[in-house]
């Protein structure tokens, strides 16, 4: 046996898929929600800080990776504080549109040119309460990568008409994740642009099909027709969702380490149109255990490929961060990168 060959066979021994798994249960979680969601009625909306904070720590303590379980680190003042200077602000805009249009356009321009910066300070905040095995992750990028990704590229996919979307959401995921890091371990991001390509035109030809057939019943039974474009839509946004997953993880690594990602389509169409018709019939008191369901499912279909150990990220030093960004983000419905 030469050199290579042996060196080969260690890199193989010294690599391990590691599953993902979640440990949180529908009836548990009920709890919390129903609890959340009174708690915010009751008092008008202030215990919704308490209430992101408690649902976020039972979904990262309940993601364990090789025996150990993710912390989310937030306290529920940091959220409060970046509410309550983030709601006021919604809402000046939403007024200022209505009783002065030219002033709401001036505040939709600011708006608009503080998103990339608010990208960013949200991105550092969710990122820097994420913990694991005591190692805070951490997001530091550009103010110009934020405005190509957050603003250039979406307005180019919507002016070509979707022919350069698959490059934007490209451009999301790379932004997301090459700039994001574990420690002072960073993550990489290699996909192709081919890759996204031949998944949009899988998704618009799903669409096309169903059109298609949708046309055809239409002249014998208009509510066929409606079935058909409702399975159609299903299928398509279903398909897309597990294609881009599938593409998303093992195109992302960590330092030596990867991820590989095995969503089958059939499995989650019947997990989301059965999650879909019980919220209905429960009026929504189903969907405490739907999120549940979804995240044992994606858990169970994500792996950590580890190529060598997993204890020898070294924690980076970080300071102080605000939850502002994180808070304009939900009020504003910002929404950038990850799957």
């Amino acid at each position: 046996m030469d050199l290579a060959e042996t060196t080969d066979d260690n890199t193989q021994a010294a690599s391990a898929s590691i599953p993902f798994e979640f440990r949180g249960e529908g009836q548990e979680y009920f709890k919390i929600w129903i609890v959340n969601l009174s708690l915010t009625i009751i008092t008008l909306g202030i215990y919704s800080a308490w209430a992101k904070v408690r649902r976020l720590q039972y979904f990262y303590s309940n993601v364990y990776l090789s025996g150990e379980s993710f912390r989310y680190l937030a306290e529920p003042i940091q959220i409060l504080k970046g509410r309550l200077i983030a709601v006021p602000i919604f809402i000046i805009y939403i007024v200022g549109a209505e009783l002065y249009p030219a002033a709401g356009l001036l505040l939709a321009i600011l708006l608009l040119a503080a998103t990339p910066y608010l990208v960013i300070r949200s991105l550092v905040f969710s990122l820097r309460m994420t913990s694991y095995k005591n190692v805070c992750f951490r997001f530091e990028a550009s103010q110009k990568e934020a405005f190509m990704a957050v603003l250039v590229w979406p307005v180019l996919g919507l002016m070509t008409l979707g022919l350069l979307l698959p490059l934007s959401i490209l451009k999301g995921h790379q932004f997301m994740v090459r700039n994001s890091a574990f420690g002072t371990t960073t993550f990489n991001y290699e996909a192709s642009p081919w890759a996204y390509g031949r998944i949009y035109l899988g998704f618009l030809g799903i669409l096309f099909l169903a059109g298609v057939i949708s046309g055809g019943l239409s002249i014998f039974s208009g509510p066929a027709s409606l079935i058909i474009i409702a399975i159609g839509y299903l299928i398509g946004f279903g398909y897309f969702t597990v294609k881009i997953t599938n593409l998303y993880y093992p195109s992302a690594g960590l330092g030596a380490h990867g991820f590989e990602a095995d969503l089958e389509l059939p499995g989650y169409l019947k997990l989301f149109a059965s999650n879909t018709l019980f919220i209905v019939l429960t009026l929504g008191l189903y969907l405490p255990f739907a999120q549940v369901r979804m995240a044992k499912y994606k858990a169970e279909h994500i792996k950590f490929l580890a190529r060598g150990p997993i204890d020898d990220f070294v924690a980076a030093a970080q300071g102080p961060v605000s939850a502002l960004g994180e808070e304009m983000g939900e009020v504003f419905d910002f929404d950038i990168g990850g799957v």
